[in-house]
């Protein structure tokens, strides 16, 4: 009976530092969020108006970083991969991911192909050092 207590305590607390951690971590990333997302709507019309007015290349890295930011939040990739990227190796599994290639092909011949090709690197890298994990209330 004493070891069942002395476990049951053991876990309460585990789950007690579980909780703060979680409830740290969502709490920073609200901050985080009410911060981000207006300078993102501004760094969105900041780029329409450079990319069409102003010069290309400062735009494209503008873009790049939307495009990866939609793959994490919409496509539930990840932070540092493109859609395209995401796509080719999700090619046999989701139908989004075939539409992507579709529309990609169209403009240019096997871009999620090269896109994967460029970036599976630095994902496998990533991966491998564990570097996708949380990091906030550890």
């Amino acid at each position: 009976m004493k070891r069942v207590k002395v476990k049951l305590r053991a876990n309460l607390r585990r789950r007690k530092r579980n909780f703060k951690s979680d409830l740290k971590e969502k709490l920073a990333g609200t901050i985080l969020l009410c911060v981000i997302v207006p300078l993102a709507v501004l760094g969105y019309v900041f780029i329409v108006i450079v990319g069409i007015f102003i010069q290309t290349k400062r735009a494209r890295q503008g873009v790049r970083a939307l495009d990866h930011f939609v793959n994490a939040s919409l496509f539930n990739g990840y932070a540092w991969e493109s859609v395209s990227s995401h796509a080719w190796r999700e090619r046999n599994r989701k139908k989004w991911a075939k539409i992507v290639i579709k529309i990609t092909d169209f403009f240019q011949k096997d871009h999620c192909k090269r896109a994967n090709k460029r970036e599976q690197p630095v994902v496998d890298f990533i991966l491998s050092r564990n570097l996708d994990k949380q990091t906030i209330g550890k």
